[in-house]
């Protein structure tokens, strides 16, 4: 299968494990967020270094005291960049959009209403020769940080409105300058250029090629940043398929499978250590005990088991009320599946010894295991119809179930058999000395005895 085949059923395969849940939204809403306020993040301090880059140009610009006043401004901007930082959040919020539209309304203002404190009185048209429209564009590309695509559609809108709103208001409440017109013109002798050189002429022309422009730029971000959402949810959905692989499967399963369906699709047998630990007298235990206590025993058992399975790699395969099952060469074979599952079984043990001792401390009562593990052919592949059931079955599977019931009448926390104890030697591992070899054991479900190794 090529990797163009591969991919469509290898994300089928993953949308198994989704379920549209309130946990599901809360994980993309929490997606969302954390990705929104580093934009906004990001935003503000692009915004922060650009006012700072825009504070030194102005001085060298125009060495006067009458800058003074667009400093000003610029400490004003720097503060609204605070303040949308501060209500920035995911979905509408009508904070954030008034403290935008006041941005854009205040810059307006600054490049369109004459410095009071300038010692000349220059025109209104002329204001307009100094071409600080481009200033838009500091803010736009800034909030292609932060903002969704809607939001910088309005941008562009509301930019636009407000440009063109003032400059309707600025032809309509200016008084020529008589004179300049027809001096200009008599100096060029061309209506075009004299149009271009006129002090009274606003430049409609100009001024509506720097509104498209503009709306242009702004329809490009936001297509931009729309395709980037679509894709920031797509990272989700797999940030979120990875977490539910990894409530059944070891980290270095989940890779596996996050690149590769093929171990869960086919159907084959395969040598798997498999392993079964309970809880002993669990029954006993949980008698006259409240039941939020006995959920909470339960958690913290499987908890420090489903760990270790992992640890080691290993695959959950199911709890089993105050038990599990885990297996070791699943989906994927390796060379050291049946000492994994040993080293499993001894950390299993040490961890129980820990975690005896800290309720011994607390005056609460020891829990005993018992851990049986068997080593053999098993059957493997997804059974379910609807939704993944990845099944571990066959012979094997009853075998290492037996194998830990057996550990009661021996009065021993681990039982191996002897195929287990065979494979560990043939890959290699270390099989603990402490382990003895006990003939002649009838398993239910067995017509012949089999060998088992138990501690001691």
């Amino acid at each position: 299968m090529s990797d163009s085949q591969a991919a469509p059923a290898r994300r089928r395969f993953l949308r198994r494990f989704d379920e549209a849940t309130p946990e599901h939204n809360r994980y993309t809403m929490a997606t969302l967020e954390r990705h929104k306020r580093q934009g906004l993040e990001l935003a503000v301090q692009a915004r922060w270094a650009a006012l700072a880059v825009i504070a030194v140009l102005l001085p060298l610009l125009n060495p006067r005291w009458e800058v003074l006043y667009y400093e000003a401004w610029l400490l004003v901007f720097a503060g609204i960049g605070y303040m949308m930082r501060r209500v920035g959040r995911v979905g509408q919020s009508r904070a954030e959009l008034a403290w935008l539209f006041a941005d854009l309304a205040l810059m307006t203002f600054v490049l369109v209403y004459p410095n009071p404190f300038a010692g000349e009185d220059i025109p209104a048209p002329i204001g307009y020769r100094f071409q600080n429209f481009p200033y838009f564009y500091v803010l736009l590309a800034a909030g292609t940080l932060a903002y969704t695509w809607r939001t910088i559609l309005a941008f562009g809108t509301w930019t636009t409105g407000l440009w063109m709103g003032a400059l309707l208001v600025s032809w309509l409440f200016y008084d020529p300058v008589d004179g300049w017109t027809e001096a200009v013109t008599d100096a060029v002798g061309n209506d075009r250029l004299a149009d271009l050189f006129d002090p009274n002429s606003f430049g409609f022309q100009l001024r509506i090629q720097e509104v498209v422009i503009f709306v242009i730029v702004a329809v490009i971000l936001a297509v931009s940043i729309r395709r980037f959402n679509a894709l920031l949810l797509s990272n989700a959905s797999l940030e979120r398929e990875r977490a539910n692989l990894s409530r059944y499967f070891s980290p270095n399963v989940v890779d596996e499978l996050s690149h590769n369906d093929e171990p869960l699709k086919q159907i084959r047998t395969q040598d798997v250590a498999v392993m079964f630990v309970d809880i002993v007298g669990f029954t006993h235990l949980a008698r006259n005990r409240p039941p939020d206590e006995v959920i909470a025993i339960l958690r913290g058992f499987h908890g420090r088991m489903e760990a270790e399975v992992f640890q080691h790699r290993g695959t959950l395969d199911k709890y089993l009320g105050d038990g599990l099952m885990a297996t070791f060469g699943t989906p994927v074979a390796g060379d050291t599946d049946a000492t994994n599952a040993l080293n499993c079984a001894e950390a299993m043990l040490r961890v129980m010894e820990r975690w005896n001792r800290d309720r011994a401390a607390a005056g609460e009562p020891e829990i005993q295991i018992g851990i049986g593990i068997h080593y053999g052919a098993a059957v493997l592949g997804d059974i379910g119809a609807n939704r993944l059931e990845f099944a571990v079955i066959g012979n094997t599977v009853n075998v290492a179930s037996r194998l830990e019931s057996l550990s009661r009448p021996l009065g021993v926390p681990l039982v191996i058999s002897e195929a287990m104890h065979a494979r560990v030697l043939e890959e290699g591992g270390d099989f603990p000395e402490n382990m003895t070899r006990h003939d002649g054991q009838s398993l239910r479900g067995l017509e012949e005895p089999m060998s088992v190794w138990v501690p001691g």
